[in-house]
């Protein structure tokens, strides 16, 4: 108790020489350096640890063979992350991005510090044995853990807590893949950061500075670089075109698969058996197609190396690897079962995001439809090229992140020599997931349930509002059984012009208003006679405490009311005031504003 005293005091003293001796601006400069570089450290630490346990466990299986460690390891994988969370964690790390919206939307951008170790460890445990997920969302989630951690210590307001959590995914992103500029247009297009430069500032610096550190330690070898790259022809726009349309319709299979999927799993209450179901369905679909093992990036190599053929490796198909049909039949089987083998991993107890497997899908969507083309109708255009833009169109559909997909994939490549193609693809994939699917992957749960915050400045703000914290109770209650004496009394005694009538249970049984029987209250002969059951009224408009600010607004603007009953189950909770609603809205908004 006492060391935590110390440390407590040590750092109130450091927080009064920062204010003492360092300007506001300069101080988040300085934060946003020293989030980027933790961050992008996280994230070169933990693939690392994924890649070594990876390598140590399958340096044993051949090329030309199968392999039944295929059945084990990711069970393995998948138990020791869920005792790990269950017993020692104890708290749902998972969906990681998912989780970073909710903090910003409904937690003042505080996320709970063991999240700034908990999903690395975790992830490492379920992708390191095979799990058929990314790293990049428990990175994304270290990262913007550290920037939320240490803006909190150093008690800043909640939209610097905020910067720094996109700060922290910026570096986690810009340090996997080396690559700043997509970094910085993840954090503004997915975790919807306002785009003004008090933020962008430091989010450059801390994107540069994870880049920076990332190409450091590992130069060139991150984990995808595309240079063999064929020039970009005019003549194949309509392919480009087309690829952005079967990306869009894959990422709706995508979107929809996965959500059902887990909806599956999460009805399966008994946590082994649902390790057992998840662990034995991705055990074999790994056997049958060792490409949904782990991240898949070997796999994308492959295809941006135009040696699709590889993908029949270590598998049952190996001999047929010189056969064109078989291989579209297994890059098919691939594209229709890597969103079971995801599911099954999440679904399972294993840890693990949707990034790898939205770029793993998107090229080999983008390479099996040109590879289709090719092989029917002899086009002879260079594969490769539609496997980098199906990865582009594939995270606009599923993340609706086209601006993310079109720089994290350009930056790939070491220049923008495709970037007309990757703007084609993805702006047709995004138009064609957003005629059936208004959410990203990541905000789709958060929407349903009403907690997404958005670019919506009013919105948001009022999405931050809760309504049991502008609940008042300053009105003087009535029993049913009182007389019209008892209600001039309680006149006397209010400065409210509303009266609950609640009875000994708190059911609201009506309410009197003061304007209806102002008249009344000189009728002292009425006192003993008149009841306040006789004059109460039951109100036509009214709220729950469970209702969102934005509801709460509605009933307000179509009630035109003052004041608005909460009611929950029928019992009065107190009332809430179209003046307290407006005062805390306009403290909510300069506490959101970055200006």
């Amino acid at each position: 108790m006492f060391k935590f005293f110390r440390i407590d005091k040590f750092i109130n003293k450091l927080v009064a020489w920062r204010i003492a001796t360092i300007s506001e601006k300069n101080f988040l400069y300085l934060l946003s350096l020293v989030v980027g570089l933790l961050s992008g450290l996280a994230a070169l630490l933990l693939k690392n640890l994924i890649h070594f346990v990876a390598e140590e466990l399958t340096q044993m299986i051949h090329v030309d063979s199968f392999s039944y460690l295929y059945l084990l390891y990711p069970f393995i994988g998948i138990l020791l992350t869920v005792l790990f969370v269950r017993y020692i964690i104890r708290d749902d790390i998972g969906h990681g991005v998912s989780k970073i919206l909710y903090s910003i939307s409904k937690k003042g951008s505080k996320l709970k510090p063991h999240k700034t170790y908990s999903s690395m460890i975790a992830s490492s445990l379920t992708i390191g044995f095979g799990g058929s997920v990314g790293a990049e969302a428990p990175i994304v989630l270290t990262g913007a853990s550290i920037g939320s951690n240490l803006a909190r210590i150093f008690k800043l307001r909640y939209k610097y807590i905020t910067l720094m959590v996109g700060c922290g995914a910026a570096g986690a992103i810009a340090g996997i893949f080396n690559a700043p500029m997509a970094g910085i247009v993840f954090t503004l297009e997915v975790l919807m950061l306002d785009l003004t430069m008090a933020f962008l500032i430091p989010l450059l610096i801390s994107s540069v500075s994870a880049a920076v550190l990332s190409y450091f330690f590992m130069g060139e070898g991150v984990m995808l670089r595309f240079t063999q790259m064929a020039p970009f022809e005019i003549n194949t726009i309509w392919i480009y075109i087309l690829v952005g349309i079967f990306t869009g319709l894959l990422g709706i299979y995508f979107t929809w698969g996965t959500m059902l999927l887990e909806s599956r799993f999460s009805a399966l209450k008994n946590w082994f058996v649902r390790l057992l179901v998840g662990a034995f369905t991705l055990g074999v679909l790994i056997f049958v197609f060792p490409p949904l093992w782990g991240e898949g990036y070997s796999s994308i190599n492959s295809v941006f190396n135009n040696q699709g053929a590889d993908l029949l490796n270590n598998s049952i198909f190996f001999q047929w690897k010189d056969n064109p049909y078989v291989v579209l039949l297994v890059l098919a089987g691939i594209l229709i079962f890597k969103v079971f083998a995801m599911s099954a991993t999440t679904g399972s107890g294993g840890n693990g995001g949707i990034f790898a497997p939205t770029l793993f899908t998107g090229a080999i969507g983008g390479y099996f439809l040109v590879k289709l083309l090719n092989t029917f109708f002899e086009l002879g255009v260079p594969e490769n090229n539609f496997a980098l833009a199906g990865m582009a169109g594939m995270m606009a559909a599923v993340m609706h992140a086209p601006l993310t997909g079109i720089f994290l994939t350009a930056e790939l490549t070491g220049g923008y020599g495709m970037f007309i193609p990757l703007l084609i693809t993805s702006t047709v994939a995004y138009v064609t997931i957003m005629r059936f699917e208004p959410h990203s992957i990541y905000t789709k749960r958060l929407a349903q349930a009403g907690e997404l915050i958005t670019h919506h400045k009013d919105k948001a703000v009022l999405r931050s509002m809760e309504v049991k914290k502008l609940i008042e109770n300053d009105f003087e209650v009535l029993s049913p059984d009182a007389s019209l004496r008892d209600l001039v009394k309680a006149i006397s005694r209010s400065n409210r012009n509303l009266f609950p009538i609640v009875d000994n249970e708190g059911y609201l049984k009506g309410m009197v208003k003061l304007s209806k029987v102002k008249n009344l209250i000189f009728e002292h002969e009425l006192y003993d006679k008149v009841m306040v059951k006789d004059l109460m009224f039951m109100p036509e408009f009214y709220i729950s405490s469970n209702d969102n600010m934005e509801r709460v607004a509605e009933k307000f603007e179509t009630s035109n009311r003052y004041n608005l009953a909460v009611i929950d189950d029928g019992k009065y909770l107190g009332f809430i005031s179209r003046a307290v609603v407006f005062s805390n809205y306009r403290k909510t908004l300069e506490y959101f504003s970055n200006d």
